[in-house]
């Protein structure tokens, strides 16, 4: 539950939920999201959250790497494009291309990004990036090096809540009549079983599940782009590779975790990313390769201790900073386990290396 002095912006939610009662958690986080982004560039020291790119140029530097050697490995086709869901500021997409480039790879940059703040960042970071509002935006005709660093875990989540009378969607509703004395979790009226997924379905009351049509769709449609035009995809998210239940709603704002409820429209509300359920959509949609692993094992595997070795070398005046950099993003109570690593590719391209076993 959340209180206080409310914003113009949870009194325009208020609102919306006086006039057409409960509102479903994914539509609460949906639009919390899109006024969110929409208004600011949230990345950075100075904004709201820091991002693995934004840690160290390691990080980019080995997805080029993974890139280019796949690449290399699929006979280097020549028409091969690179593509980005949400790429932040593009900071990632700019180390990543430095590296692919010194192995012969110079691919058309695609950009899938929704907020004109962060379009305006990306131009400058990436002068000559073509902008799509989706994915369908995306050639068709060409191999596609996709890459998605925590674009998944902003899509809005359906929470689906088994009680004694049956599964129940998750709603938000006001605690009195106005902002003012906030929001609430409440289940809803309507039976939702039929939405359940079947492993699921028998759980005991209390149990809560989380489902995102948003990244299942985003799915289906790469694993076809995939089979149909060849190439990879790389996403990098914090989330589970078993399934789990129970709610992983969270909230932040200026660095610091907030009720999800709390400032509607101006924290960035995300959820962990099931990839679980993802591997299953890829393999009924016949993608040959699907892999999955932590970061901080990829990471490892694709050498990255070595390269923080040559840059403290190459620059001693930084090496603590560096060290610091390369812990954050590979050590277990850091990024390293939190975040996840999950990678597929078709229509001939090899399998993606930095990865012990199939997912």
């Amino acid at each position: 539950m959340t209180g206080g002095v409310p914003t113009r912006l949870a009194e325009s939610f208020a609102r919306l939920i006086r006039s057409d009662g409960p509102m479903p958690v994914a539509r609460f986080m949906g639009e919390s999201n899109a006024r969110y982004y929409a208004a600011r560039d949230p990345l950075g020291a100075a904004g709201d959250f820091v991002t693995a790119p934004d840690i160290s140029q390691m990080f980019g530097e080995m997805i080029g790497l993974w890139l280019a050697d796949l690449w290399v490995r699929a006979g280097r086709p020549g028409d091969a494009v690179y593509a980005e869901l949400g790429p932040g500021r593009g900071t990632l997409a700019r180390d990543a291309l430095r590296v692919m480039r010194g192995q012969g790879l110079e691919p058309q940059v695609h950009l899938v990004e929704g907020s004109p703040a962060l379009r305006r960042v990306q131009t400058a970071a990436l002068p000559g990036a073509q902008f799509h509002d989706d994915l369908a935006g995306l050639p068709v005709d060409r191999p596609l090096l996709l890459v998605a660093n925590e674009f998944l875990d902003a899509l809005p989540v359906r929470q689906l809540v088994r009680t004694e009378a049956g599964w129940r969607e998750r709603m938000v509703a006001l605690v009195g009549e106005d902002a003012a004395e906030g929001f609430v979790f409440t289940a809803g009226t309507q039976p939702m079983d039929a939405t359940v997924p079947e492993a699921w379905r028998d759980a005991a009351p209390g149990t809560l599940v989380e489902t995102c049509p948003g990244a299942a769709a985003a799915l289906a449609e790469l694993a076809r782009r995939l089979t149909a035009q060849g190439g990879a995809t790389l996403f990098i998210d914090y989330g589970h590779l078993a399934p789990r239940a129970g709610s992983t709603l969270q909230a932040v704002r200026a660095h610091e975790k907030l009720d999800p409820l709390a400032l509607p429209g101006e924290a960035d509300i995300t959820a962990h990313v099931d990839f679980a359920i993802l591997a299953e959509i890829a393999k009924e949609a016949g993608v040959p390769w699907i892999a999955g692993t932590t970061q901080g094992a990829w990471l490892t595997a694709l050498g990255i201790e070595a390269r923080a070795q040559a840059l403290s070398a190459k620059a001693p005046e930084r090496a603590a900073e560096i060290v610091a950099a390369h812990r954050r993003l590979v050590h277990g109570d850091e990024m390293g386990e939190l975040f996840k690593v999950f990678a597929l590719s078709g229509g001939g391209w090899p399998p993606g290396a930095g990865f012990a076993r199939p997912a």
